[in-house]
């Protein structure tokens, strides 16, 4: 990890723990951190830009509980930071972009994109049958082959290929709303 997703995530847990100094300290570097993040995608010296800091902080403030202390906080602030510019450019209906691949402001350099992709196809396969979603992990993500993955749980490979096809498909289903676990 880097310093600074070291050090503002060490804030945030000491702050969650009551630590009202953490807590401030925490508050002003983020503030720091956002008003740059925006001055940059608004332009230097934009009005917007301290309501926007000011919204942040107030939404890292009250959903300062719904940050997980095993995942990156650069990553959780960044969230917080970006629907926040969103949310304002479309009730002022400006024309900027926003690209998702900017935020190296907040963001150390991390794996924490890779460990968001992670964290949500664990999610979903969640709610899959322990089997399916152990074919499906096997399979395509780690890439064994389906006669590995068949010799080694017992199935048939054609087993495994409709265990596989069929939670894919309900996957896809639910990521398109058809369908709630």
């Amino acid at each position: 990890m880097q310093p600074v997703e070291e050090r503002l995530r060490r804030l945030m847990i000491e702050a969650l723990a009551g630590d009202e100094k953490s807590y401030r300290q925490l508050l002003s570097d983020v503030g720091d951190r956002v008003r740059a993040y925006y001055s940059r995608r608004m332009g230097p010296g934009h009005a917007s830009t301290e309501d926007l800091v000011q919204e942040t902080l107030l939404a890292v403030h009250t959903r300062r509980f719904t940050y997980d202390s095993d995942r990156p906080f650069t990553a959780w602030l960044h969230a917080i930071a970006r629907y926040k510019l969103i949310d304002h450019l479309r009730a002022s209906r400006a024309h900027l972009s926003v690209p998702i691949d900017d935020m190296n402001d907040l963001i150390s350099a991390d794996d924490s994109e890779a460990t968001g992709a992670r964290h949500d196809v664990e999610k979903l396969l969640g709610d899959l049958p322990e089997q399916t979603r152990g074919f499906i992990r096997a399979v395509k993500i780690d890439g064994r082959s389906i006669a590995e993955v068949s010799a080694a749980s017992g199935a048939s490979e054609s087993a495994v290929k409709v265990a596989i096809h069929r939670g894919l498909k309900l996957l896809a289903r639910r990521m398109k709303g058809n369908d709630a676990p």
